[in-house]
């Protein structure tokens, strides 16, 4: 998002909710944002300690599947 960009929506927020509003809408939004980011930190918490290692199994799997066989056809 550009300068300009940012710039519009503020003239535009300002336009709609009025001077008096803005700094209690910034408020709104604001504890929105970190209620969000900490309801996340929480689910990333309580996952199990088994699922982190799990995208490593996949990776050395992935690693070993793409080795070519070596099969060799019958003389």
């Amino acid at each position: 998002m550009s300068a300009g960009g940012l710039l519009l929506i503020i003239i535009a927020a300002l336009l709609i909710f009025g001077p008096n509003k803005l700094p209690e809408l910034g408020r709104v939004v604001g504890r929105t944002f970190k209620e969000f980011k900490d309801a996340t930190q929480g689910i990333m918490e309580d996952r199990p300690q088994g699922d982190k290692s799990q995208p490593q199994e996949l990776s050395t799997s992935v690693q070993e599947s793409s080795k070519p066989d070596e099969k060799r056809l019958p003389e």
